[in-house]
């Protein structure tokens, strides 16, 4: 691996306007970030901004993030269009988010659709550079960092997973991830990409991972993405999605543990309480291994009486006297 650096961490974010946000600001982000609140409060499209955010090293990259959250909301609907024989439109895709202002400790950057004059534009700002791109001169060049992943509620598709799972044998870590896969589950042997299709191995015969429930596969894209993303970021919507309450420490303690070593730095959302406390414990014990194990926030989204959206922010401390008082922060 490259050495490593925690430079490329956001810690402050600033919304400015982008979907069920207003002028929103949270602040003190870590290595390990857990995103808390209610249903429909606005967890995911937090971890969007942020996304975009991050992946706005040019306006290629910066639309093709833009294309990609869309893209993960609408998979559904990409289904339905397959089947029926119908092309994905990738323009009408980046339509439907008409605007967008956010400003991090990393970067300034803006998106906005303007309609005025019967002239249609798209504008684009990264760090103060500003351009206009007339709708007829518009179009979608797919640019992508591979050390930056957004793993939505649907899982990542067989591709996704193949394609971060090279990294894993470039690495050559295939038995360090055959040995957490049996921790999750004693009777799977072994996995492999053979052919097109990730598989497990168990009672000496291989089959599709799908056939092993959502879990196990949530379980694996997330040990191989820690890997994919070293000195980058991955964001994780609904964490514990089909992970049964009594693997949540083992999947913290890997996640803890992989992305101090990778320097990956993490979001991920949750409504759970046991998520939370399962979060707190073991950031507990594993700092009294290793003091980096601090390097962890929890960052609840709530609705005040107005529906505006604000933050309760916890640190290291906050959360570990949160968890000892049983105190209810979701």
């Amino acid at each position: 691996m490259t050495a490593p650096t925690t430079t490329h961490f956001l810690t402050d974010i600033e919304i400015k306007e982008f979907k069920c946000f207003k002028d929103f600001k949270a602040s003190g982000f870590k290595r390990v970030n857990l995103i808390g609140g209610k249903n429909n409060v606005g967890k995911t499209a937090f971890m969007e901004a942020c996304f975009i955010n991050v992946r706005s090293g040019n306006i290629n990259k910066m639309t093709s993030a833009i294309w990609a959250i869309k893209a993960m909301r609408e998979n559904l609907n990409f289904l339905d269009d397959l089947i029926s024989g119908k092309q994905v439109n990738h323009i009408e895709i980046i339509n439907l988010t008409r605007s967008y202002f956010v400003k991090t400790n990393l970067a300034d950057t803006a998106f906005l659709i303007k309609d005025l004059d019967a002239i249609k534009e798209y504008f684009y700002s990264i760090n103060s550079v500003e351009k206009y791109i007339n709708s007829n001169d518009f179009s979608f060049i797919p640019d992508y960092d591979k050390n930056i992943k957004f793993i939505d509620n649907f899982g990542l598709s067989d591709n996704e997973l193949i394609s971060i799972y090279k990294v894993i044998q470039k690495l050559d870590k295939e038995n360090e991830l055959n040995n957490y896969i049996k921790e999750f589950d004693d009777s799977i042997e072994n996995f492999k990409v053979i052919g097109d299709k990730p598989q497990c191995k168990t009672n000496g015969e291989y089959r599709d991972i799908t056939e092993f429930g959502d879990g196990l596969k949530h379980y694996i894209s997330i040990i191989c993405a820690l890997y994919a993303c070293e000195n980058g970021y991955l964001f994780i919507d609904e964490i514990d999605n089909g992970i049964y309450y009594d693997q949540l420490d083992r999947l913290w303690e890997i996640i803890l543990t992989l992305s101090q070593q990778t320097k990956c730095q993490v979001f991920a959302t949750t409504h759970s309480k046991e998520m939370l406390e399962s979060f707190a414990r073991v950031a507990e014990k594993l700092s009294k291994e290793d003091i980096a194990h601090q390097d962890i926030s929890y960052t609840l989204l709530v609705k005040n009486k107005k529906q505006e959206i604000k933050t309760i922010s916890l640190g290291f401390k906050d959360i570990l006297e949160s968890y000892a008082q049983e105190i209810e922060v979701r």
